[in-house]
């Protein structure tokens, strides 16, 4: 894995537990040369984890839009920012650079990216392990309810099987690593079994 995109808050969050492992992954990426593609804000989450990174002279590439380019507080010292003109560019583009894909804590935001690169897993237009740091069980209650999906028939158990979930970074990279993508219908059955 050459290069990650990791989602994440703009906030800090209220424990000082979020920002602990957003430095934890950044000195692991660091030391393991996997460098970082990211939303390129230097606040909250976002900047913890680049800021680490870039300590740890590891590379850092922000993608933003030019629309939020003002209102975020972009970060000017990584080693590389891309300003696309829209949200959908900005997804398409961190798509393109990456091998995988890892939520930390965040908000609507984090959902957003990490759901799209599900779907797009699900509809076999990538094969790429996503994976979920679920630090201080911050997305106990979001995979409660991916299994609540499957049960209802909403969901299929095998993309379900897609999250890799740890609340340690060397363990959710290990996985990434072994993740085979499933092989599986594109569409869930939407005819009730008799």
């Amino acid at each position: 894995m050459q290069r990650i995109a990791v989602f994440c808050g703009s906030s800090i969050g209220f424990k000082p537990v979020y920002a602990n492992d957003a430095k934890k992954v950044g000195e692991y990426f660091a030391k393991n040369n996997i460098g970082l593609v990211y939303g390129g804000g230097k606040i909250g989450m976002m900047g913890v984890l680049a800021d680490t990174i870039l300590k740890n002279k590891g590379e850092v590439i922000g993608v933003i839009p030019h629309l939020l380019r003002h209102e975020e507080v972009a970060h000017t010292k990584i080693t590389k920012m891309i300003i696309t003109k829209k949200m959908s560019k900005r997804k398409v583009k961190i798509s393109k650079m990456v091998d995988g894909y890892i939520a930390l804590a965040g908000g609507f935001g984090t959902l957003d990216e990490i759901f799209e690169a599900l779907t797009l897993g699900q509809l076999g237009i990538e094969n790429k392990p996503i994976g979920i740091l679920n630090t201080n069980d911050f997305f106990k209650p979001m995979l409660h309810q991916l299994d609540h999906m499957v049960k209802e028939g909403f969901l299929k158990q095998s993309n379900r099987d897609m999250i890799l979930v740890s609340d340690q970074i060397k363990d959710l990279i290990h996985q990434m690593g072994n993740y085979q993508a499933p092989k599986m219908s594109k569409v869930v059955n939407t005819v009730a079994s008799k």
